[in-house]
């Protein structure tokens, strides 16, 4: 999800923990905090509404966190899919699964949680009609080549491999062999929905309705969104604070400034300029763990300049412009490493990372730069613009250091040029309706710690985060034959050698892992961030 989004044929036949989370974090006041006492956080406008199978972007991917639980949650230390609202999810052949629901759940406005409501949530992500970003995830569920056809009209509004078979029963019925599906199911597109959600759809996205240890409050678009405390929440993870105020920044300077001025608690995106003062200005209130997360440059394969013959050689080029040890080291101060796959480190090497497969194309050579270019036609009216959002991430920072890279790698001082978007909703929009005429920010978040989160949402054909629409039938063919795979080790070699495909094509310019790193005021102790590098708001203590 992420500084872009996710998949398609959903998950994959392998589970893999994560190897290498530390999530950090105390700091700060300690003691048991006031249990009624709101905090406030740095936020930005999610792109579009918070429909669990709508979202797929870091900002309204926080806000489903804190208002939804699923039959699967993800340890906020280790990652592992751990059972949520599941009693059980049982199957004898890993393509027929019996779902049972926990008893005693209920939605904030006193809904109970049953079965119909994760089936009835389902069907309307995997409609057609209903256009989720996240329906691709329903893609192993039969009956969702009728729901949502690649082409024709829908013929069907149900996915007929789900069925209702009692009060908290339901079961799912696959296409396909799919061991670990039940591991998948921790992603916010298969939270449950109360029937609120369907009787008044306008209302329910105005002040949504949730399932989880906090309850929407307010919500101004531009300003803020107020989530408070839900009292009669009855997980284990009860907030241990009364809510959070989620304030709008478009840049997030701005944030940290307003943090060194008491006027806000916390922040988890430490602009790259303060990176050098923030030891000092904060001390042990700031944390910089791994996370899984990586920063790449998509391409606009919908543009011909982009796939025409040769251009994977342009495109190796470019990153062979791109000096990213020094840019990680001067401008992040180490808080990110220069990638060398399209994965994560934090997978570990049973879970798929390959350290080095990059090879040259991910090393700093101004002449191999330039020789591969002009082999391949010379970029496209003779120079690039990298687009981005301007508003969070200090991606002004890092794209103007790239550009500077490939500029003089290439002797030529107008080859490359940011092109920065406002906010970071109309960037999306325009990556979404098929704006790029060159590459273009696309930084991924896992959803869940599997490498086929990090292929498959983002390379296979028509996947609802292959915002370039690059297409590669051998690239598929694997990830096919990947999900299909009962044994792990087995899964996890077909989804390296999915991989390879993508390092043979340059098909996304990997740059560098990054880290999580939050700051927060002395108001605050207990901050820790997940494995996905989001603050677990509901264990913050204030005092």
């Amino acid at each position: 999800m992420r500084g872009a989004t996710h998949a398609g044929r959903v998950a994959c036949a392998v589970a893999v923990a994560l190897t290498a989370t530390a999530c950090g974090g105390g700091g700060g006041n300690s003691g048991s905090g006031d249990a009624g006492a709101v905090l406030s956080a740095s936020w930005g406008d999610p792109q579009n509404p918070l429909e669990p199978a709508n979202t797929n972007e870091v900002q309204g991917g926080k806000v489903l966190d804190m208002i939804f639980r699923g039959l699967k949650r993800y340890d906020p230390e280790t990652g592992e899919a751990q059972d949520m609202l599941a009693e059980s999810i049982e199957t004898t052949d890993s393509q027929n699964f019996t779902v049972t629901v926990k008893d005693g759940w209920t939605f904030s406005n006193g809904e109970k949680v049953t079965a119909k409501s994760f089936v009835d949530a389902w069907n309307y992500g995997a409609s057609l009609k209903n256009n989720q970003r996240n329906a691709y995830f329903f893609g192993y569920i039969e009956g969702y080549d009728k729901t949502h056809p690649e082409e024709g009209g829908q013929s069907a509004d149900t996915l007929s491999g789900l069925k209702v078979t009692g009060d908290l029963t339901f079961t799912v019925k696959l296409t396909q062999k799919f061991s670990t599906f039940p591991d998948t199911l921790g992603y916010a597109a298969f939270a449950p929905l109360p029937r609120a959600f369907f009787d008044d759809h306008d209302a329910w996205v105005a002040k949504p309705v949730g399932n989880g240890p906090y309850a929407v409050d307010t919500y101004a678009k531009g300003s803020q969104m107020s989530l408070r405390k839900w009292d009669d929440y009855p997980g284990d993870d009860k907030a241990r604070n009364g809510g959070v105020d989620l304030k709008v920044y478009t840049d997030n300077n701005t944030a940290y400034t307003d943090l060194l001025a008491a006027n806000l608690d916390l922040v988890d995106d430490v602009p790259a300029s303060q990176l050098k003062n923030v030891k000092s200005d904060l001390g042990d209130r700031y944390l910089n763990t791994p996370a899984g997360i990586i920063q790449t440059l998509a391409f606009p394969y919908y543009d011909e300049n982009w796939n025409r013959t040769g251009s994977e050689k342009v495109r190796k080029g470019l990153s062979m412009a791109i000096n990213r040890k020094q840019i990680t080291e001067t401008l992040f101060m180490k808080t990110r490493t220069p990638a060398t796959d399209w994965t994560s480190p934090v997978l570990g090497e049973d879970g798929g990372f390959q350290e080095g497969l990059c090879g040259d194309a991910c090393e700093y050579d101004p002449a191999g730069a330039k020789k591969l270019i002009q082999e391949g036609g010379g970029l496209p009216g003779g120079k690039v613009t990298l687009t981005y959002n301007a508003d969070t991430g200090s991606h002004k920072d890092w794209v103007d250091a790239v550009c500077n890279s490939i500029n003089n790698a290439l002797g030529n001082e107008r080859a490359c040029a940011g092109n920065p978007v406002g906010t970071f909703a109309d960037f999306r929009n325009q990556i979404t309706q098929q704006k790029m005429s060159g590459p273009f920010r696309a930084g991924w978040q896992m959803d869940y710690p599997l490498i086929q989160n990090f292929l498959q949402p983002l390379y296979y054909t028509d996947a609802s985060s292959n915002d370039g629409k690059w297409s590669n039938k051998n690239f598929d063919e694997f990830v096919d034959r990947a999900n299909q795979e009962t044994d792990t080790a087995k899964a996890v070699g077909l989804f390296q050698q999915a991989e390879g495909v993508v390092r043979d094509n340059m098909a996304a310019i990997p740059l560098w892992y990054q880290n999580g790193s939050a700051g927060w005021s002395e108001r605050l102790s207990d901050v820790k961030l997940n494995p996905f590098s989001v603050p677990v708001y509901d264990q913050i203590k204030v005092s």
